[in-house]
């Protein structure tokens, strides 16, 4: 941001305390900064620990706690590296839940013996963590070469709108929220006080309002933990806290490049995951107009979009190296940048120095680890309708009236939500391959036998995986569901909103890239 961008709606951009480019005091800055941090932290810890336990590597708790603390130094780093180098949006780094399916997909194939080297963890997570350098480096491609860019003339509020409502929306059916054995006085109580302290309070006092999420998350932990040592709540509720699992780690981490060994590269690991990446850029691309639009700003141009991915893609490449299942947008401190008004990319990146350090201190992720999941639902309640209503409020751009709208936007949004559902029914692409009975529709076509059957197996497989990863994705469905109908069905610039929005966009001259701000300024100087 330059500080001079076209405000996308002044209603919009009213409630923001600090703006992307202001820089609050230091102190304030770093709790701040943490809070983002903690509306992220459920997801930043629930994706290494499923990718843990599907590895076996739960039965080592010292390695598993460094592999939490790998994911939070690569959400640090990747978090500095977007906000300085990259799109520069106020926008958290952290493990992308788009990339799971297809990380799933590979330690089960590798746990099970599926290829040489092994089947332990350490198998798992070396051939995991080729697939994502591979696949990373296409997504660098696309983002420097501007092959992403170029979708932006083909995006409009329509297509927008339901694809950011769908970020939140994909949450609503998190176990953290919908589990049966649910403690749901304790979500209520988290849920509460962010609303208390965020939507009543804010006007008695500046720090109801800068800090909801984060009072509220400390006071709602301090009443499940005292109520765990009491002996009210027991080893089997939901809102139990282990304090003892705090000591029992390392106060240091070693945590370095290539900590596990050296990557393995299966071709049809890559392309699976390829298609894991691709999600990923569509959920960080409507995070980025999400984060835009809740902020005040013109909607992003093509070369921010270039840059936001090809950063994105160079982050992956790091935490393939690093050892973690990837990186992307994340969309809940979107979420908290509505509820406490704070957009500043200064508090985001201070946030991310703190999560660098104290990655390394192995009680600091078994600390978090202790936060119960009904508190990390609170958050999702609150974080999430938050970021569903941002989708929603670009529909004010649109012909409401336009019968073609309404069912473009309905359909994107019924579909979101239905076919990852329908994908829920299986729990890998292994189940999903046997489903739809791949292996028997090969064999009937070009036999068992043959290097044409191999190939033609594999490309199947590799389309097979690709509709389920996508599919399992909300936003990528709605999404790609909106863009074809919006740009197939006739209508008039003005009726999809484009007239609005090209009028408030950012132009391309808006955004100075790092390239733009130092190595050009400083060639100009010597000249």
């Amino acid at each position: 941001m330059t500080g001079d961008e076209p405000a996308a709606d002044g209603a919009v951009g009213d409630d923001i305390e600090y703006g992307i480019d202001e820089q609050p005091p230091l102190g304030e800055s770093i709790v701040l900064g943490i809070q983002h941090y903690l509306t992220m932290v459920g997801a930043n810890i629930a994706v290494p620990l499923i990718l843990a336990s599907a590895m076996g590597m739960t039965d080592y708790p010292g390695v598993t706690a460094r592999f939490i603390g790998t994911f939070f130094v690569v959400s640090g780093i990747a978090t500095l590296a977007q906000t300085t180098f990259g799109n520069r949006y106020p926008i958290v780094q952290g493990a992308p839940f788009s990339m799971l399916a297809p990380a799933l997909a590979i330690v089960g194939v590798v746990t099970a013996g599926g290829v040489s080297g092994g089947s332990g963890w350490e198998a798992a997570l070396l051939q995991l963590q080729g697939a994502i350098i591979v696949a990373a480096v296409v997504e660098v491609a696309m983002g420097y070469f501007g092959l992403v860019g170029k979708l932006r003339r083909f995006l409009s509020p329509v297509v927008i709108a339901p694809t950011i409502a769908l970020i939140g929306l994909s949450l609503f059916s998190a176990p953290q929220i919908t589990t049966p054995d649910q403690s749901w006085w304790l979500l209520g109580l988290t849920l509460g006080l962010i609303l208390l302290f965020s939507q009543y309070l804010d006007v008695k006092h500046r720090a109801f309002r800068l800090y909801p999420v984060i009072l509220a998350l400390v006071i709602a932990w301090v009443v499940a933990a005292a109520l765990s040592v009491a002996g009210v709540i027991g080893g089997s509720h939901p809102g139990f806290v282990d304090l003892e699992q705090v000591a029992d780690t390392r106060l240091l981490l070693p945590i370095y490049p290539f900590q596990w060994g050296v990557p393995q590269v299966t071709t049809a690991f890559v392309v699976g995951m390829f298609a894991g990446v691709l999600a990923s850029i569509v959920e960080s691309i409507g995070d980025y107009y999400a984060v835009a639009n809740i902020t005040g700003s013109g909607a992003p141009s093509g070369k921010r979009i270039n840059h936001g991915i090809g950063m994105e893609g160079l982050m992956n490449v790091f935490a393939g190296v690093m050892g973690t299942g990837g990186s992307t947008s994340y969309s809940e401190n979107i979420g908290a940048i509505g509820l406490t008004g704070v957009a500043s990319r200064y508090v985001v990146q201070i946030g991310a120095v703190v999560m660098l350090f104290v990655g390394f201190i192995g009680y600091f992720g078994q600390l978090i680890a202790t936060i119960p999941d009904p508190i990390v639902g609170g958050l999702f309640i609150a974080m999430f309708g938050q970021i569903v209503a941002v989708g929603v409020s670009n529909l004010r751009h649109v012909d409401l009236d336009s019968s073609r709208n309404t069912f473009v936007i309905g359909f994107a949004l019924f579909v979101g939500l239905a076919i990852p559902a329908y994908m829920g029914n299986f729990e890998s692409t292994l189940a999903f391959r046997e489903a739809v009975g791949l292996e028997a529709t090969v064999d009937s076509l070009v036999g068992t036998s043959g290097s044409s059957a191999i190939w033609i197996e594999a490309a199947a497989q590799a389309v097979v995986d690709t509709v389920f990863i996508i599919g399992s994705t909300g936003m990528a469905v709605g999404g790609l569901a909106a863009l074809v109908l919006d740009n197939t069905i006739p209508g008039s610039r003005e009726e999809r909103g484009l007239a609005e929005w090209d009028r408030i966009a950012e132009d391309e001259t808006d955004f100075d890239s790092f390239w733009d701000r130092w190595v050009r300024t400083e060639t100009s100087t010597e000249d």
